[in-house]
């Protein structure tokens, strides 16, 4: 699925990269997917929210730059977007050692999602995952 056209719902949030608003997000997604009709959806979406944004945060922002989250959700699936300012640093997953602490987001967005990729921009990227809701 690409990004719909005439989605049932939308959402678009923007947020300075700080860990706090990584929490921020997931907290908004999880309500809006219940919100939408999708309770069973909710707590999956809001786990990979917390993967992409952090990652967001982490690896992808400049100086003065935002980060944005958006949702779509249409009759076949929701989707969830989270687009950063470097487009240079495309996300690959990797295998975490056992002492590390971090590393394993992709891992679980591949676990978690039914279909994940990325879409370079002119600035940027966003990098996307979808679950299913049938």
């Amino acid at each position: 699925m690409t990004a719909p056209t005439e989605p049932l719902h939308h959402d678009t949030a923007e947020y300075t990269p700080y860990p706090k608003n990584v929490t921020l997000a997931r907290h908004r997604t999880r309500r809006l997917v219940r919100l939408w009709g999708h309770p069973e959806l909710a707590d999956r979406a809001a786990l990979l929210v917390s993967e992409l944004g952090a990652n967001a945060v982490f690896h992808g922002t400049l100086r003065g730059r935002l980060f944005r989250v958006e949702l779509f959700l249409t009759d076949k699936a929701l989707r969830i977007e989270v687009t950063d300012a470097r487009g240079e640093l495309l996300p690959t997953p990797r295998t975490a050692g056992p002492d590390e602490n971090f590393g394993r987001g992709l891992l679980i967005v591949e676990e978690t999602a039914d279909r994940w990729g990325v879409s370079e921009l002119i600035v940027g990227k966003t990098v996307w995952c979808e679950l299913d809701t049938a």
